[in-house]
């Protein structure tokens, strides 16, 4: 017998469907309270179902939004679902898959998704045997309503479909998508793009197998008459130059020119994605070959396309030039997430971390279009290949510049000035010879009467602080910090923001450059505490912080204390304990290490942690990640000072308890204060040491790559304070550490600190490590052999070369490594050299003359230079 609904409990569920489109809270409310009763029933979901594919006479929001809540419903009570119950609701949806309306049969196709994603792909066999069927149906709904619903199952289960755990359906599915690119309907053809587009990241072996089919097929549809196919084409072209460019390079020059068209296309949707390609071009070895021939077209489209559109200059309320007065709406304030400690080395060559600024800071200025958009990914592209190409960029961009730069509307000057900041990085040394023409007129642009124009000015100025700081101070750093400080204090919101955030990065670049002008800038700063709104005294505490790091003990004067500490006590005082407000204001007294007040405010942190401990789920945990970074940054900026405050407080205790924590982002500042406090004042650290030990052990799992990042250089700082006393807990680590270092693509941070950790274990417990070495010494090598020389590659390298004098077999097959690495130091510490020379020295005597020559025949010519110079070999 079909299950049938009881016609008053029809109409029941149905009133609280139409109830539940009520605007009214309390409606809304009490529809909330009226469903989780009824999902008491297990038959409800059946009456949802009904309504959803039955139900023809009713409205479409109404059987959509049932639909929707049978959802919500599959995704977190499925597996209590009856037997009976599942059964009649996946009847139902490939029943009428190819309802009459697209709303209901996309609303169909999100639950058959929903379903399948439960597991249920193993246990549904006829599901995609069916839906495949039904796409050689004559009835365009049919056929349209199951593509909707096979592509939202490739989206949401492409890894599942390419393994033999269904018996590989992509073998029949693919070339059954690719017959129908050729469907008359655009909708059906976007649908088949799109659904082979899930497969190619993952180099299903069905796509790779039909590749060139599937390439020949988009070019067919290349000039296709619908956006929607235009879009998936070149979507498909981007993630095809990232996993088979080599099938791509006979037709490259076609491509080029094509996306080059695509990337002007009339659909901005269809332009973004044609404009991914030059990003993702940029990336690929051959970018230099197969673009040289096009720049000249390429850098005035790029250009092009990051002007502001009309849209845009609405939504950024373009015209309104004054609102400082205006307060914020809470929606518009970007939770200001705390990003945890991520303890990080320097490279040879680089001015820190590769990628350390994040995407953000090195935006421009259009937050209110926080979503990706063509203005930011011309920029982005632009920015890439400036990177790539440097100087041969420049005589195509001259001529785009100096028209963009001296237009008299300011919407094309305004998207010049972000070009000129877009090029910043890679033409920056070509650029010197403008730049004392273009930084006064930046200068002046800062004055500009349009506000996106001023803002946009001070993002570009900010690429541009590494060059100003490195003239004498009076000819562009002066004038610089002047008129930034002025704009600190502009009448609009979003130039205040961009003129903050380029102060903080002018604050990095100049350091004690800045101290003759504290007074002046403190001056500054502490006027906008009173001038500025919500959201952009979150930006000024950024700034504060940051001239704190960049200036150090000069701000400790008490007439700066005195100016800045009145104005942070004040808005201590106004913050609710749960004010997000807290963090950037919190991380940036704690600079201000001789103000008084410093102990009041760890207490209270410590305090609030002691007596609430379960109060604080995410995301409120960001306080206690703040809380821990915080203390890390006192104990790294104290050092041995900061006992004075642990002993005080039971913070081994509390942090022991933060190392065990759910989220991941506490333990990962945990570990980070862990190894700060083993540095500073490892006395107290000590007595717990056999409890840390397992817990760092159990977070050495890649999957968290920051944890494990932090828990690893954690447990080289113990091992280095511990000495032979470490040998007890080698064992608990140092397997995984061996496994994390050969695991491929593991990030560089994480494999520099497991490397680093494995030479530090090794050089207090040699006879414990030695044996491992042929299992991690050539990753070992290749891993820090672009480290900078400093005190951890010093100490890992000492751990390295005791551990050949253990067990000298265990490198040979991977000397040339070895070698390379030891090659990579510029200037090792005496005695560190000597045993280097003692390794090379002693491996060429034993191999004899002859077989040396042959070996060092495979170097290549800078090492050979290199080792002959320092080590005479």
């Amino acid at each position: 017998m079909e299950w049938q609904p009881d016609e008053q409990g029809l109409q029941q569920v149905l009133h609280l469907l139409k109830d539940s489109q009520s605007p009214n809270t309390a409606t809304q409310r009490a529809v909330q309270e009226k469903l989780e009763q009824l999902n008491q029933f297990p038959d409800f979901n059946n009456y949802l179902i009904f309504v959803l594919t039955r139900l023809k006479t009713e409205d479409e929001p109404t059987r959509s939004l049932s639909g929707l809540i049978l959802k919500n419903n599959v995704k977190v009570h499925y597996q209590n679902f009856p037997p009976a119950v599942a059964h009649f609701i996946k009847q139902e949806c490939l029943n009428n898959i190819g309802d009459p309306s697209p709303l209901i049969r996309a609303t169909i196709g999100i639950l058959i998704t929903t379903i399948s994603t439960k597991g249920e792909l193993q246990t549904w066999p006829e599901l995609l045997p069916q839906l495949c069927n039904m796409l050689d149906s004559e009835d365009y709904n049919i056929c349209e309503g199951s593509f909707g619903a096979l592509q939202k199952i490739c989206e949401d289960s492409s890894e599942l479909l390419d393994s033999d755990a269904l018996n590989r359906p992509l073998n029949i599915m693919i070339p059954k998508f690719l017959q129908f690119f050729k469907h008359c309907s655009p909708k059906i053809r976007s649908h088949a793009v799109a659904c082979v587009n899930q497969f190619i990241i993952g180099r299903a072996q069905a796509l790779m197998d039909n590749i060139d089919t599937f390439i020949e097929s988009l070019f067919a549809l290349a000039a296709d008459e619908d956006s929607e196919v235009r879009k998936n084409v070149c979507r498909a072209l981007v993630m095809l130059l990232e996993v088979r460019v080599d099938r791509l390079i006979p037709h490259m020059r076609s491509i080029v020119e094509y996306m080059l068209q695509r990337t002007q296309d009339p659909d901005e949707n269809v332009a973004l994605e044609a404009c991914e390609f030059w990003l993702t071009l940029a990336e690929q070895p051959i970018c230099k070959d197969v673009l040289s021939g096009h720049l000249a077209q390429l850098v005035p489209v790029l250009a092009n396309g990051m002007k502001y559109s009309e849209i845009d200059i609405i939504l950024l309320k373009g015209d309104v030039e004054e609102d400082e007065a205006v307060p914020d709406n809470e929606q518009d304030i970007k939770p200001r997430f705390h990003k945890s400690r991520t303890v990080t080395l320097r490279h040879e060559g680089d001015e820190g971390e590769e990628g350390e600024e994040s995407e953000d800071d090195d935006d421009d200025d259009d937050d209110s279009l926080s979503d990706w958009n063509l203005r930011k990914c011309s920029a982005a592209a632009l920015d890439v290949l400036a990177n790539v190409f440097r100087d041969e960029l420049l005589p195509h961009l001259l001529p785009v510049l100096k028209e963009l730069l001296f237009h008299p509307d300011w919407v094309v000057k305004e998207s010049g000035i972000l070009v000129l900041g877009a090029i910043a990085e890679g033409c920056m040394q070509d650029m010197a010879p403008y730049l004392p023409e273009l930084i006064p007129h930046l200068i002046q642009c800062l004055c500009d009467k349009k506000a996106l124009v001023r803002s946009i000015t001070c993002w570009t100025l900010s690429r541009y602080a590494h060059w100003v700081v490195s003239q004498p101070p009076d000819s562009y750093l002066k004038p610089l910090m002047t008129e930034l400080l002025k704009r600190i204090l502009d009448s609009n919101k979003r130039v205040q923001e961009a003129a903050c955030s380029a102060f903080a990065t002018l604050e990095e670049e100049a350091c004690t450059e800045l101290v003759p002008y504290l007074s002046f800038i403190l001056d500054t700063l502490v006027f906008a505490f009173n001038k500025y709104q919500h959201k952009n005294l979150l930006i000024l505490y950024d700034a504060i912080g940051t001239l704190a790091d960049s200036v150090g003990h000069h701000l400790n004067q008490p007439e700066y204390i005195q100016k800045l500490m009145p104005p942070l006590i004040q808005k201590w005082n106004e913050l609710k304990d749960e004010d997000k407000d807290l963090f950037p204001l919190l991380e940036h007294v704690v600079v201000l290490i001789h103000s008084p007040d410093l102990d009041v405010f760890f207490l209270f942190l410590l305090q609030m942690y002691n007596q609430h401990p379960d109060q604080y789920e995410a995301p409120d945990k960001d306080f206690m990640i703040v809380a821990l970074d915080l203390l890390s940054g006192l104990a790294e900026g104290l050092g041995g000072h900061v006992e004075r405050l642990v002993t005080r407080s039971n913070i081994m205790t509390l942090l022991f308890q933060c190392m065990q924590d759910t989220m991941p982002e506490v333990r990962q500042s945990s570990f980070a204060l862990l190894g700060d406090l083993t540095k500073a004042c490892f006395l107290h650290v000590k007595p717990c040491i056999a409890e840390l030990m397992p817990v760092l052990g159990l977070n050495l799992n890649p999957e968290f790559i920051s944890v494990c990042n932090n828990a690893t250089w954690a447990i080289g700082e113990i091992a280095m304070q511990m000495g032979m006393e470490m040998q007890p807990f080698v064992a608990l680590v140092l397997n995984n550490l061996v496994e994390i270092i050969n695991r491929p693509n593991t990030p560089k941070t994480l494999l520099e600190n497991t490397a680093i950790t494995i030479g530090r274990l090794g050089c207090v417990c040699p006879q414990e490590v030695a044996p491992m070495l042929p299992q991690f010494i050539r990753p070992w090598c290749t891993s820090l052999r672009n480290i900078r020389d400093n005190e951890e590659k010093d100490s890992a390298f000492r751990g390295i070369c005791v551990m050949i004098g253990v067990n000298p077999g265990g490198v040979v097959q991977d000397f040339i490594f070895f070698c390379d690495a030891v090659a990579s130091w510029v200037n090792p510490n005496d005695d560190l050299r000597d045993m280097f020379y003692k390794i090379l020295h002693g491996f060429k005597d034993q191999v004899g003359e002859d077989n040396w020559q042959q070996f060092s025949e495979q170097f290549p010519p800078l090492l050979k230079e290199r080792l002959s110079a320092c080590y005479g070999v």
